[in-house]
């Protein structure tokens, strides 16, 4: 037998240790990688979505329209129906299988062309990494996906080709660029606006476009040409499978 007192003291060390049992420990917050940390990864993942969407064949449905020339409305309107194929001997094409309207007040260019069929999606590679000056511009939630937002210029426009420059949203956590907008560079004779593009999974693994948006005014000398430019992807199958994935030209 033992004393009360002492009995007590007991007793409330052993309620003490209990509660400290119980309670759950506090786990830290996770902490987000560095800028530098996060743009290695998904330049990666960018060459890794790269490959890959230059072994898949798809449809693509391009609509141009100008809305207003100086103001005035317009009802100018082009659409080209592409499907990127293979030839027999594993190379590949753009193949344009339709095309209808014409556009008045502008243009239409090779440049215009080489923009929506193959600037466009920009995939900043580790190849091109060092073409580009990064800077990070914080955390933004697009849909349901919260991003780290990085800006993008190149550090040189020289060598007869076009760039990117806008803004880049990855993914935090399969640091995967989700969203990019920007315009292509160099504009001298040619004028191109400002496109947003929209990536979703394909096939459980990459980040492929399935929806190209642009709506700027163009200001040329003669003239300024409000331009609407919709790019759809439909129909992705890898080349050689069967498997298919339809989107549509729904909006995301």
């Amino acid at each position: 037998m033992k004393c009360a007192k002492t009995a007590a003291v007991l007793i409330f060390l052993m309620a003490g240790t209990l509660r400290a049992a119980q309670t759950p420990v506090q786990s830290s917050p996770k902490k987000d990688p560095s800028p530098e940390e996060i743009i290695r990864a998904f330049s990666a993942k960018e060459s890794d979505f790269y490959d890959a969407w230059m072994q898949y064949t798809y449809r693509q449905n391009a609509v141009i329209q100008i809305l207003s020339v100086d103001g005035q409305p317009s009802k100018e309107r082009m659409a080209i129906v592409s499907d990127v194929v293979f030839r027999d001997d594993g190379t590949r094409e753009v193949r344009v299988t339709q095309r209808s309207g014409r556009l008045r007040s502008v243009y239409w260019t090779e440049a215009d062309s080489e923009v929506i069929n193959n600037l466009q999606p920009f995939a900043l590679t580790a190849k091109d990494l060092p073409l580009y000056d990064l800077k990070y511009e914080g955390k933004e939630k697009v849909d349901e996906l919260n991003c780290y937002v990085f800006s993008v210029k190149p550090k040189s426009t020289r060598g007869g080709k076009l760039y990117f420059q806008g803004k880049i949203w990855v993914d935090d956590q399969d640091l995967q660029v989700v969203r990019t907008v920007g315009k292509p560079v160099p504009q001298k004779d040619n004028k191109f606006p400002d496109f947003e593009t929209i990536r979703q999974m394909i096939d459980d693994k990459y980040w492929f476009p399935v929806w190209t948006h642009a709506n700027s005014v163009l200001h040329f000398d003669t003239q300024s040409v409000r331009v609407e430019e919709t790019i759809t992807y439909e129909n992705y199958r890898k080349f050689g499978s069967k498997a298919k994935i339809d989107f549509g030209t729904a909006k995301p």
